[in-house]
């Protein structure tokens, strides 16, 4: 009887119930991913400040970094760019409604505020919360063939951009806070020195963690040399410039000396490193 059940259930309908299941999936995973810097003030007080410029060119890029993300682990089974792209903007209207309602529960945004300002809160909080709608296939859902067959197919040039997105994603959270400055100022030249060596040491770490399964561009027995320099230097230098970015976006850069903005970088890139290795973990 329940076979008979099942089998009359039309594949649109089949289709349907999947998509709203990776969709409530999604703000979970939007919730899950972005609920601290939700609660930070820097943000809040960010969202009215920056540069709209800036902003703008951070929802700007962050559309082709969710449609990479969704040919890799989006929320349902895509099929071309079409479907990637679509994926994406839903993804990013995830990160929108979740951002505006959990801001409304706190009262940091209301109906006596300038469209401006309520505009720039809600908008730079999207950015993380359509980050974690998408990671939420990986950590939330149950779609392990697919995940597996994604994996497979990511490629030497696939695993540097998943990088880029963890190293983005993780960077973005830290990124406002004062405590990035203040760590900075705190460390001498030769902690900061240190600071890099365990950046490197944790990223190389995360590369044997993989064992390397399902990384068709390097082979078990690959020379040390060779997985140091293909993906532990260049995932440290991807992880640097995503959070270079991240401090040129919030303005955390203007205004310095080049040592200062240098140490600030050193900082940021070790929360950036590990974001940018477990980005890895996360797909394989």
């Amino acid at each position: 009887m329940g076979d008979q059940r099942s089998q009359s259930i039309s594949p649109e309908r089949i289709a349907a119930q999947a998509f709203f299941i990776g969709l409530a999936r999604a703000f979970g995973g939007a919730l899950i991913f972005s609920l601290p810097i939700l609660m930070t003030m820097e943000m809040w007080s960010l969202g009215f400040s920056i540069d709209k410029f800036r902003l703008a060119l951070l929802l700007l890029l962050s559309i082709p970094l969710l449609i990479g993300l969704s040919h890799y682990m989006g929320f349902e089974d895509t099929f071309g760019f079409k479907d990637d792209a679509l994926d994406a903007f839903v993804a990013l209207a995830v990160g929108f409604v979740a951002g505006a309602v959990t801001l409304s529960l706190f009262s940091v945004i209301g109906s006596d505020m300038s469209a401006s300002e309520f505009i720039g809160k809600v908008s730079i909080q999207a950015v993380p919360g359509s980050i974690g709608a998408m990671f939420a296939q990986s950590e939330l859902g149950g779609k392990e063939g697919k995940k597996e067959e994604k994996r497979r197919h990511a490629g030497y040039a696939g695993e540097i951009f998943i990088m880029a997105a963890g190293a983005l994603f993780l960077a973005f959270n830290v990124a406002p806070t004062e405590e990035m400055i203040l760590i900075a100022h705190q460390m001498s030249i030769w902690q900061s020195i240190a600071l890099i060596l365990v950046s490197l040491l944790i990223m190389h770490a995360f590369v044997y963690a993989l064992e390397f399964q399902g990384t068709a561009s390097l082979p078990p027995g690959t020379p040390f040399w060779s997985v140091f320099l293909r993906f532990t230097i260049v995932g440290y230098a991807v992880a640097l410039l995503m959070s270079l970015y991240m401090l040129w976006t919030f303005g955390r850069t203007e205004g310095l000396a080049f040592y200062q903005a240098i140490s600030i970088l050193v900082v940021l890139g070790f929360p950036a490193a590990v974001g940018a290795a477990a980005a890895r973990l996360i797909l394989s």
